[in-house]
């Protein structure tokens, strides 16, 4: 059987089940078939999800049910971008839609585009056909998932018709989804770091009907080296990330491991974390939380190991310059070792809602080559002309191993169990592994799908364009390799950065090199990993060096770890930048400026953290935001043997330039009529419902916060206004002998629709640094007080 053709039959049965079960459609004498799918939903205090069934078809089934109640609008939102229906429904110029007071946001932060080339973008750049052959030869359970899940969207469709929340009551693009869309979704999420970053460039590289390759001549531009990796900076590294943090047994109060997970992610798109306890019993038994809709636990524990991901400094994607062949005017022929190769090509159409209601269509064709899709971004000399094209080379683009790889991880017994996983499964698109388990190991893992490309190829002439990560397309030596075991052109976890240790490991979206304080991570000789899972010796963020600073200073004063700890450790809300740089910058305050003594008094006072009573927070983030970008500021370089606490110090040169900032910073909150000593809670906050919550935390990376948020607006006369991105779920999790125990908080709560009682019920938690207990055994589901369970079957 084929997997596409089997998978929309049973979601039809299966429909049609549900629409004819009728007491009168069975005789007495004959008993009723079994149901097709049969979950048992509870839900826990904060709407906390836990799914259980009998096989894998159920779980999916119970668990999209869940979804879509407390999340319909944004997801069927969102699947009309993976669609490719945008501008079907929405009109081609509008982009997709970003959250508006209390409405969902379904917009994603990997990708600003128009609907039009959003549409195009999903509908070229995914081939639907490669995804189901990958899904069809892959395991069972995932396809087992993901047909529950549709079946279980579409029931709740049927049940709740007519009555769906205020923002998409009556709206024409909820309708039923299909088991494509769903592999659509998954890989909508496989091309964040990838493919969704440079996606103008791939609709540059499509062309209409009318369009005709480019002459050399007319090649007006440069390489620009500096706008790709510039913007995947921009977009996935400064854009979003998270803490991880796994203490072994050396440091440990109980003697088994500890985790702290801290994701700092998008509070409105479809990027939003749920929780969810997803149960198979015997087979499979995780809770955590699930990510954008996804049938399965991302980040969580289970009975045995407890993980988190980061965001990986690593380069999932390489260029390629190809050579065309000038005999062919379409120059859709390019050369490999002299030998000749057609370009593979694609034509999609997109239909587009028009102002006077109507409909339009227009139409595009993509071209390939064996590495990859054509890219054109002219004003960067990215041309396609008669001699010459650029293709992005994407090892994400048929990535159909997530689910299967995040099943493995939640089925592991010991971190030694999950990094076999992930050596043999090779499936996490974009993410760092940080785990711990009971017996007390700790474990880090770059397993991320990174092309092969090994050091050696970065010291030849194959690379042409290192900032480019720009290859020579036109020698075959110049390709991706092969690793024994691993998927076609990528590296093999066994042969990428990792650590196992038993007193601690930790990540905050820096390079692999700083996974350890205390034992740097440089790679095999003599040449170390391949320069695409980061840099070494390089100075870090300041968010990564306060994670470690604050955890060797609490684990240096002798007593050892618990949970509590590192619930202190993720709320200290320390900023680093101020302890590095107030010192000196203070004592040097000019004492002839009445403004600048008025500023250095109020910082000389300052706590220097973000808490919500911190007074001169507010000042400290205008000024620090402007002074970071100062040139050469710091008086002690980077030591590559101390990462952590270099560079520091205040240059006596970059004085001058601070205090000008700290000056503009003075205006800047005098212009809105805020005190310069603010407490930071009344000028941060996120409203719901009309309702604002104070919340602490700094922006992270920028001021050196652990505990990060980026807020939607910058300072107004009302402050920070709603958050954009940052920390979203929060986990602490280690084991007793009944299990796991874990608190944890999903800052922004389980649901999109104001009128859902866990829109905004988490809130508070974060606002006062208050943990909740979530229940992992049936004891401890039962012992809820707000615990109900319903039976759906069908």
């Amino acid at each position: 059987m084929h997997f596409h053709r089997v998978f929309p039959a049973i979601v039809l049965g299966a429909i049609l089940t549900a629409c004819s079960h009728h007491d009168s459609d069975t005789s007495p004498s004959t008993p009723a078939p079994p149901p097709r799918f049969s979950a048992d939903i509870t839900r826990t205090t904060h709407g906390v999800v836990h799914v259980k069934a009998a096989d894998f078809r159920s779980l999916g089934y119970g668990l999209a049910y869940a979804y879509a109640q407390d999340n319909l609008c944004m997801f069927a939102d969102s699947l009309l971008t993976v669609r490719g229906e945008r501008s079907l429904y929405f009109g081609g110029e509008a982009r997709a839609t970003a959250r508006k007071g209390d409405e969902y946001g379904a917009a994603s932060g990997f990708m600003d585009l128009k609907n039009e080339d959003s549409d195009f973008f999903f509908k070229g750049y995914l081939d639907v056909d490669q995804l189901r052959a990958g899904y069809a030869a892959g395991a069972k359970e995932p396809r087992d998932l993901l047909e529950g899940y549709v079946a279980g969207y579409n029931r709740y469709l049927k049940d709740n018709a007519g009555n769906y929340p205020a923002a998409c009551k009556d709206a024409k693009w909820v309708k039923p989804m299909t088991v494509e869309d769903m592999v659509l979704v998954l890989a909508e999420k496989a091309l964040h770091a990838s493919g969704e970053v440079f996606a103008k460039e791939v609709v540059a590289g499509a062309r209409d009907a009318t369009a005709t390759v480019a002459s050399r001549s007319r090649q007006q531009n440069k390489l620009d080296p500096a706008f790709l990796l510039a913007r995947l900076d921009k977009v996935v590294h400064q854009g979003f990330g998270s803490n991880a943090l796994a203490v072994g047994k050396d440091l440990s109060a109980s003697g088994r491991g500890l985790l702290l997970g801290n994701p700092h992610f998008p509070w409105t798109s479809t990027d939003r974390f749920y929780q969810a306890h997803l149960t198979v019993p015997g087979r499979y038994d995780a809770m955590g939380v699930v990510l954008g809709g996804l049938p399965v636990v991302v980040i969580g524990f289970n009975k045995d190991v407890a993980w988190s991901h980061t965001v990986t400094a690593a380069t999932h994607f390489t260029t390629f310059k190809l050579a065309l062949d000038a005999g062919d005017s379409t120059g859709t022929t390019y050369l490999i070792d002299g030998e000749k190769n057609k370009m593979t090509s694609k034509t999609v159409s997109v239909d587009i809602l028009m102002a006077d209601g109507t409909t339009t269509k227009r139409s595009k064709t993509f071209y390939f080559s064996k590495q990859g899709a054509v890219i054109v971004k002219p004003e960067a000399g990215l041309t396609w002309n008669s001699t010459t094209a650029y293709v992005l080379a994407d090892p994400n683009r048929g990535n159909t191993r997530m689910l299967e790889q995040w099943l493995g991880i939640g089925t592991a017994t010991s971190v030694q169990t999950l990094k076999s996983s992930l050596d043999t499964v090779v499936g996490l698109p974009w993410v760092n592994t940080i785990a711990a388990d009971r017996a007390g190991n700790a474990l880090y893992a770059d397993a991320s799908v990174v092309p092969r490309v090994t050091t050696d190829k970065f010291a030849g002439n194959c690379l042409l364009l290192p900032a480019l990560v720009l290859f020579d397309g036109s020698r075959s030596a110049c390709g991706w390799g092969q690793d024994a075991s691993a998927p076609a052109g990528i590296f093999s976890p066994a042969n990428a950065p990792s650590m196992l240790r038993t007193d601690y490991v930790g990540n905050s979206n820096d390079s692999y090199w700083l996974t350890n304080a205390r034992s740097l991570l440089t790679g095999p000789a003599p040449l170390g990993y391949s320069p695409l899972y980061g840099k070494t010796g390089v100075e870090q963020r300041l968010r990564t060096r306060i994670g470690f600073i604050q955890f060797e200073e609490l684990a240096q004063q002798g007593h050892t770890l618990q949970l509590s700890d590192l619930q202190t450790l993720v709320f200290a809300d320390r900023i680093y930048a101020a302890e590095l740089v107030l010192p000196e910058l203070l004592a040097a305050c000019p004492a002839n400026d009445a403004a600048l003594v008025q500023a250095c008094t109020v910082l000389g006072a300052w706590d220097r953290h973000a808490n919500l009573d911190s007074r001169g927070a507010v000042l400290f983030r205008e000024f620090w935001t402007a002074a970071s970008q100062i040139p050469n500021k710091w008086k002690v370089p980077l030591d590559p043997a101390d990462p952590v606490h270099t560079p520091n110090g205040v240059a006596p040169a970059a004085l001058p330039a601070m205090f000008a900032a700290l000056k503009t910073a003075v205006q800047t909150l005098q212009s809105q009529n805020i005190p310069l000593d603010a407490k930071l809670g009344d000028y941060q906050g996120e409203t719901r419902n009309g309702v604002r919550t104070p919340l602490h935390g700094g922006v992270g990376d920028i001021d050196g916060s652990y505990n990060s948020l980026r807020m939607s607006t910058g300072l107004t006369a009302t402050g920070y206004n709603n958050v954009y991105w940052g920390t979203s779920y929060v986990q602490t999790v280690t084991f007793d002998d009944a299990g796991p125990v874990a608190q944890a908080m999903l800052v922004y709560g389980q649901s999109t629709d104001p009128k859902s009682p866990y829109y905004a019920d988490q809130l508070p938690l974060y606002s006062r640094k208050e943990w909740p207990s979530i229940p992992f055994t049936e004891a401890g589901i039962n012992a809820d007080p707000n615990r109900k369970t319903t039976t759906l079957t069908e």
